[in-house]
This record gives structure tokens, sequence and C-alpha cells, in this order.
């Protein structure tokens, strides 16, 4: 800012208008400081004494006036404290962006001027008039006696105090709307609670390439630590919207399903994409367990297992694979209830999701195994940019007994639904696809990929294997009535220390594939099964695709 810079003079001079019918006030003679023909005035004695009324009026006449006309100079000068008038002043042109200012003055009390302010802020290409009403005090000079403004803050606006500062800018970042699938606005406060946690984290995240514009306005900052005072709003802003991959009419039905429970969690994808449909939790707040729980996944481990299996040309489908009541390998593995059934194929062992047909083929699987088909076709552990946190899933290499817990999903092997919903996607389209809740188009971000997919022939042998756990197996009672292209496996994970293991459930049906644990629930059939059906249920059409 030069000193004397001259804004909106022509504004300025007519709006300065005297307290007692004095009129406008002649900005020409506030410049020269003379009468007719601008003769110099004879220097006046020193006065003292309070400034009179006379002196007061034409003293505040000569301040705004030459603040209006911006001669920043010159309104300094008719102050007690130039430098921390200059300071204010141009704070006030800069900082706040008045690129025009003028003033009604009103009739003085004693040597207190009150005023009327018409502030002309532009930012960008925002404009606005900001009106508010201030004061000054008149006080006699130190030097000659001249009377002048004596400087406060509070004479640029009335809450401006010292250490504190005008500026106009953007009062937050763009709000952002998020919208589901078809444009849906998703509102965490009424229908969609679970998802409280996850809109503002995607927000944070995306919010800045979502478009939108902030709100601006004058504010009245002070020191770190300190809120701001919005004083005038200059533009209400824009919010920007913010497309995700829910899917509005499934997370409504996640959302019951969960609630039914004092604990569970469920989430959908879309197979084919990997878009993340639905998400809920019955445990609205905190931790959430949907996408970051870390347990143990039991049985429907088998998804993995059987995979291996299959692409290894252990097993198939009509193969004979007894089932023993017990099992051992560095420990003895038994079946839920002691079940047991000596002429079983591979594909009943996996319906009726018996344990110990899968611990018979531990020693013939290298210790590294399983984790590396969890890897390399189901992405399990891989680094996964989901929009917000997640746990990617946990298979470690083990041996003994650990490595045969792993095949039947217990032991350390540790899972969230998220990656169950995934794994269970991956069946259903035979390939990996991350899962996602913003389009990684919107910030060019690679999403994980799998080495590799799952070989066609197993493929079509897990999808029939699944099938017949739907139609007939443990999945039967919670899949009944659903139509289309369908496939689950149940799952009991014990846990030491509970009185009833957690039960889990992961199926899909047409395009959609989900997950649900309910911890404590038993046989995961009867828990963890309803909650995924009920969302699997929403999409009623025979091969009908999710709405985008």
């Amino acid at each position: 800012m030069r000193t004397g810079a001259k804004i909106g003079i022509g504004v300025a001079a007519a709006a300065v208008v005297g307290a007692a019918g004095l009129g406008a006030y002649n900005l020409v003679d506030a410049v020269t400081g003379g009468g007719a023909g601008g003769l110099r005035a004879e220097a006046a004695p020193a006065r003292t004494g309070p400034p009179t009324s006379d002196e007061t009026e034409k003293t505040a006449r000569d301040f705004l006036g030459a603040w209006a006309a911006g001669d920043t100079g010159k309104a300094v000068g008719l102050t007690d404290n130039a430098q921390a008038a200059t300071t204010a002043l141009t704070a006030f042109r800069d900082a706040a962006h008045v690129q025009k200012v003028t003033f009604k003055q009103g009739k003085a009390v004693g040597t207190k001027v009150p005023f009327s302010v018409s502030a002309e802020v532009v930012l960008d290409k925002q404009r606005t008039t900001w009106a508010y009403d201030s004061s000054l005090d008149v006080v006699r000079g130190a030097e000659g006696g001249r009377a002048k403004v004596g400087w406060q803050p509070t004479v640029v606006h009335p809450e401006l105090t010292a250490g504190r500062t005008l500026r106009t800018g953007a009062t937050e970042e763009a709000k952002v709307v998020a919208v589901g699938r078809g444009g849906v606005e998703l509102d965490p406060t009424k229908d969609h609670p679970s998802l409280a946690s996850v809109l503002p984290e995607l927000r944070k995240k995306y919010g800045e390439k979502a478009g939108g514009e902030p709100a601006v306005a004058v504010r009245l900052e002070g020191p770190a630590g300190t809120a701001p005072k919005n004083l005038h709003v200059v533009s209400e802003g824009k919010p920007g919207k913010l497309r995700t991959t829910i899917d509005a009419g499934l997370q409504r039905a996640a959302e019951a399903a969960v609630n039914r429970y004092s604990d569970a969690s469920v989430v959908a994808v879309k197979a084919s994409t990997g878009e993340i449909l639905a998400v809920a939790n019955s445990k609205k707040g905190g931790f959430n367990a949907a996408l970051g729980g870390t347990t143990a996944p039991g049985s429907t481990m088998k998804i993995v297992t059987s995979a291996l299996l299959l692409e290894q040309g252990k097993a198939a489908p009509a193969k004979s694979v007894p089932c023993p009541k017990n099992a051992t390998y560095g420990m003895t593995f038994h079946n839920v209830e002691n079940s047991e059934n000596p002429r079983a194929t591979f594909a009943q062992d996996f319906a009726a999701s018996c344990n110990t047909a899968f611990i018979s083929f531990a020693g013939q699987l290298s210790d590294g195994a399983l984790a590396a088909e969890a890897r390399d076709v189901f992405g399990i552990g891989l680094d996964w940019k989901a929009g917000v946190a997640t746990f990617d899933g946990r298979v470690p290499t083990d041996s003994g007994a650990g490595k045969a817990a792993s095949l039947i999903g217990q032991g350390r092997v540790q899972m969230s639904p998220l990656n169950m919903a995934s794994i269970a996607a991956t069946v259903r389209e035979g390939s990996f696809h991350q899962p996602y809740f913003v389009d990684p188009s919107l910030d060019g971000r690679q999403l994980a990929k799998a080495a590799r997919p799952l070989a066609p022939a197993a493929a079509n042998d897990l999808r029939s294997m699944m099938r017949l756990t739907a139609v007939s197996g443990t999945g039967a009672r919670a899949m009944a009535g659903l139509g289309g292209e369908i496939g689950a496996k149940t799952g009991s994970a014990e846990v030491d220390g509970q009185s009833a293991p957690n039960g889990w459930f992961a199926a899909y049906r047409n395009d959609v594939a989900a997950a649900a644990v309910v911890p404590q629930g038993g046989h995961g059939g009867d828990s963890a099964g309803p909650v995924v059906a009920a969302v699997l249920r929403e999409d009623p059409r025979p091969g009908a695709d999710v709405t985008g």
C-alpha cells in the first residue's frame, strides 16, 4: 500500500455529511486547507482544553473525508497515532479488501462523533456492500494543541481491538455434499447413521476435488488459538458434490439389518467393479468394525482354501473327501456338534462346512500356500486405497497346527466384513477388484491389483459349491427365496473367552456380494445370514445389476 493512494474519491466526497445541517463537505477544502483563492491561513496560537464542538465536527469531517478519498497520509495526519492508524487503514483496504468507503457523519455528543459506514468489499469477482456504525473521539493533540482524532482500532470497526485484524477470505473449505449412486444425497443423521464416520473422512480427502465454492466473509481475526468471528458475509458459497459408490437403498437395508442385533456389521460391494455399495454397524460411532475389524473369519475362509485346493488339483467338487468327527494335525480339530460324513464329496464338505475334511489337506500344502493364494488371487493384505482407512486382511504364513487352523479361518487369520465381501465378489466375478468408495478417476490413485485371476475352471467349481451351500447347505435357510445367481458360505469362528462363536456369512446375488459378522452370534447361517440376505434382497429383479 502506497500512502496517499486514491480510491473512490467521487463517491466518498459526496457522502460525507455534516452533523448540524452543514450539507455535503467540500473535499477540496479538506485537501487544500484553504478558503477562497487558497490563501495561506495565519498560524493559530496553541490551544488548550477540550476540543470545541466546531473543532470536533470539522476534525471528524476532515478525517472521514480523507479516509473516503483514499488519502491515507492526510487521514492518519489527523490522528494522534499516525503509525497505528496507518497500519489499521492499510489493512482495512488490503486485508479486508475494501475498494470504496463512504461515511455519513452523525451529531457529535461532546467530543464523540458517531458515523455510519458503507464499504464496498471486492474479492476476485465477488462484490458486496458492508454497512455498519462506528464512532471516533476528538482529542487535543500534543503538538500545537490541534484537535485530532484520538486513535483507537474501534474507529475502523467497533469490534476491532488491539491484536486483532479484519480480513476478507474463505471462512472454511467449501461445503461438500456426499451423494450416492444416482445422485441421492446421503444423510448420516437420518437414514444412514453408519456413514457418520465415513462421509467426513471422504469429504476431507476429496472435498477440494468435488467442485463448489467456499463461503467468503469479512472476519475479525485474533491471535492464534482464538476463533475468528464473521462480521459480514460476502458470499454464501456453493457446495461441492462428492459422488460416492454408496447405494442409498442397499444402505438403508443394511442399517435395518444390523439394527436387529446389539453388535453386527455388514458390507456390500459390486462384484464386477469393487464399488462399495453399503456399510453398516449396529454400534454407531467410534470404531468401524465393518471396515476395520480384525477377527478370525471362521469357515468363510474355506472359500479361499477351496480355491487353493481346486487350483492345485488336490480337490474337485465330486471327489470323495471323507468328513470324520475329528482330525489331527499338530492338534485335534473337530466339527460343529461332532458331525461326520464318511462318504462325503468335497462339494458336500464345503456345503456342510466340514472342518475335518479341510484339515486333512494340511499335510499336502506348503506353509505359505494359503497366504499366497489369499494375496495373489483375492488381494488380501495388499495396500487397498478405498478412500477411507480399512483393514485389508491378514493371512500369515504358518506351520503345524497354525497352518491347519488357517485352512478353516482360525488361528492367526484375520478379516473384516469388507474383506470377506470382496472375497465373495472375487469368486462371483472370477478376479479381484479392490473395493472403493470414490472412483479413482477423481484423484488418479492406483487401486490395488491382485497378481492373477482365479483359474476359470476353479472359479466355476467354486461358484457351483457356493450355490450348493446357498440352496441346500448351511446357508439355505438364510438365502431362501432369493433368485438369480446366488452363492453363500457360512462361518462360526471360535474365540477364546467367548461363550459362543462369532457368526459369519458371505454371499453374492447377481452382481452384489456381501458379508456380515455377528460377534457371539453362534452359527453364521442363523445370525449373520439373515443380515446378508436382507441386503441382497434389496435388488429383487433376477439378473439385475445395481442401478447407477
